[in-house]
């Protein structure tokens, strides 16, 4: 299994690793110290050895961070975890809602005047710590930048992951890194800088047509690298890591240890650009003591990164049929395992046994590199919980007479799959089957938007929530993330949020996941994966360029709660359009019984 079921929570924990913290608080001459969820490289997942929020604590989020004080342990969520982090934390840490309270508020809140807190430069970028400081100083209230306080206490730190760096074919890449990292270079010359400081893994993995295993589910190699205005580059790695990329990067990419990084930063001449908003601050501060001239501006990488080429797309379209053939095989045995419920409720189907049973069908592709997320498989109650995830504590049978909400996704060579599906395990729950089709309606909408260039994902999220909004409901997380090519299932920096401000450009792939959650009763969530290109020109149309979206996912949606009478006559013909282009594209996958449940799954409504 590429998931585990063991809980890694231990709130009992908590209280004691808590104190001997603040013994180092004490003894540094500290009143404060933040412990982030993210690690130097700013992902999403990270090593064992870098989940030092949830070993302090016990708050196994993949977003948030603590604040510790004397008398105080301040936990910030959003409000994706506000029901988790009651079972994970123990009584002495303090939950407190982020972003609606800021860390900078709270601290001037509850620490004295002329009050002191550390932080771990590596740990926080530059645009982070300036904010602190911005209203912490007229306050009174000091940062001091200090070696990690966790690290020196967490006796039994796990080791670093010893799995070697590998090429990314061209075949699915359709570009070299020489002309990769030319393309880079000449941003660079057009922006008058010298170099660019390269930190997030994604980033170097784009440019040099590389991946790695360093972190759960995202296939990032872990290192740093310089590109200058020359399209030359360095590569700094942990030992042992890169030996067998020598061949693949070739004369133009200069391969050093780790080590070397900061020393090297001191050796470069001005401009040089960093992204104040991902970068360690640890960099900016070094540049800044060799009085290097630094040019703050987004990642060069980012961009380029997210507009997906031909090539691709094309990935991406094979990696979601051969997913969603998996992904079909599986809704087709979860029908069986219902009916045999609906015969005898003491069957057994249980929470882990439907991820287990879901990682098998994509194992069965033959070309599964490993799941893209941990599968989020909550029946009932548990559905309700955002990023619920299934442990040997928590999980329990699926009953019927409740929804059942299934996240998951796949990593392939050839691209990154998320897909959500909720299921009606028997007799949905009241107001149920509403509440879906206004998620699905939602959905349909953001699928079928027709949109001018220039608009960023804040100006399109109202798409999917309007059919919510008009029943006094919403959801409290984003209407869609970017995807990457066999990269990070989260990718940056496209979104389909509130507060996006990226444009959506030709390209780029995102996730389209409405939702709608009653806590203590059930979740909805429907999740499919879109690639936004340019649109065909209209008869009498504007001369202006229009974009839309081209659907990759295809694997049926549940009939069972649609009420097929709250829906206009344009979203019937997008659903029965939608299945029938389902039929087209799998069932020659399939064959027996999974094809025939496909085509009953897929019947006009």
């Amino acid at each position: 299994m590429y998931q585990s079921f063991v809980s890694t929570a231990r709130p009992e924990q908590g209280p004691p690793r808590l104190a001997k913290l603040r013994e180092r608080m004490k003894a540094g001459g500290l009143d404060g110290w933040i412990v982030p969820r993210g690690d130097t490289w700013r992902g999403e997942n990270v090593r064992a050895r870098d989940e030092r929020l949830a070993w302090l604590t016990g708050f196994t989020g993949s977003a948030g961070f603590a604040a510790i004080l004397d008398r105080k342990a301040g936990v910030f969520i959003d409000g994706r975890y506000k029901i988790q982090i009651k079972s994970e934390v123990a009584s002495d840490f303090t939950p407190v809602d982020w972003p609606g309270t800021k860390l900078a508020d709270w601290l001037i809140a509850e620490l004295p005047e002329g009050g002191t807190v550390g932080y771990d430069a590596w740990l926080h970028t530059p645009e982070e710590v300036r904010g602190l400081k911005e209203k912490l100083q007229p306050k009174g209230i000091g940062l001091k930048p200090c070696d990690n306080l966790v690290d020196a206490i967490w006796e039994d730190r796990p080791a670093p992951p010893p799995a070697p760096f590998i090429v990314w074919p061209e075949t699915y890449a359709d570009r070299t890194h020489a002309e990769k990292r030319a393309e880079i270079a000449a941003l660079l010359r057009e922006a008058g800088q010298r170099c660019a400081v390269l930190t997030l893994p994604d980033s170097i993995a784009w440019l040099l047509n590389i991946r790695g295993d360093d972190v759960p589910s995202t296939p990032v190699p872990l290192s740093f690298a310089i590109i200058d205005d020359t399209g030359r580059c360095e590569l700094f790695c942990p030992p042992g890591k890169a030996e067998a990329l020598r061949e693949h990067l070739g004369a133009e990419v200069d391969l050093l240890e780790i080590d070397a990084f900061l020393g090297a930063l001191g050796q470069l001449s001005g401009p040089v650009r960093i992204d104040p908003k991902s970068a360690p601050s640890i960099v900016e501060t070094t540049l800044r003591d060799w009085d290097i001239r630094i040019a703050e501006a987004e990642d060069p990488c980012i961009l380029p990164k997210a507009r997906k080429n031909a090539a691709e797309i094309a990935g991406a379209r094979a990696a979601h049929l051969r997913d969603a053939t998996a992904v079909c095989r599986f809704l087709h045995w979860l029908d069986g395992e219902a009916e045999k419920l609906a015969g005898d409720p003491s069957h057994g189907l249980t929470e882990i046994g439907v991820v287990t049973a879901l990682e098998g069908f994509r194992r069965d592709t033959g070309e599964l590199r490993g799941i893209s997320f941990e599968t989020i498989a909550g029946a009932g109650e548990h559905g309700a919980i955002t990023h619920y995830r299934v442990t040997e504590e928590t999980d329990r049978e699926v009953r019927p007479g409740e929804l059942l909400l299934v996240d998951s996704g796949g990593q392939y060579l050839d691209g990154t799959t998320d897909i959500t599906r909720t299921i009606a395990i028997g007799t949905p729950p009241e107001d149920a089957a509403e509440c879906y089709t206004r998620v699905l309606q939602g959905m349909i909408a953001l699928s079928r938007a027709r949109f001018p260039k220039g608009l960023v994902g804040r100006d399109l999220d109202a798409l999917a929530r309007f059919p919510l909004w008009t029943a006094g409901l919403d959801y409290d997380h984003g209407t869609g993330h970017g995807v990457g090519a066999y990269l990070s299932v989260h990718e940056g920096p496209q979104r389909i949020s509130k507060g996006s401000e990226t444009q959506i450009e030709p390209g780029m792939i995102l996730s389209n996941e409405p939702g709608y959650y009653r806590e203590g009763h059930f979740g909805i969530r429907i999740e499919n994966l879109i690639v936004t290109r340019k649109a065909p020109a209209l008869p009498g149309a504007d001369d202006r360029e229009m974009y839309d979206f081209e659907t990759l996912t295809y694997v049926p949606l549940e009939r069972r709660l649609i009420v097929a009478s709250m829906l206009s006559a344009v979203e019937r013909d997008w659903i029965d359009a939608y299945h029938a282009t389902t039929v087209d594209r799998i069932t020659p996958h399939l064959d027996g019984a999974a094809r025939d449940w496909l085509k009953a799954a897929c019947a006009p409504l």
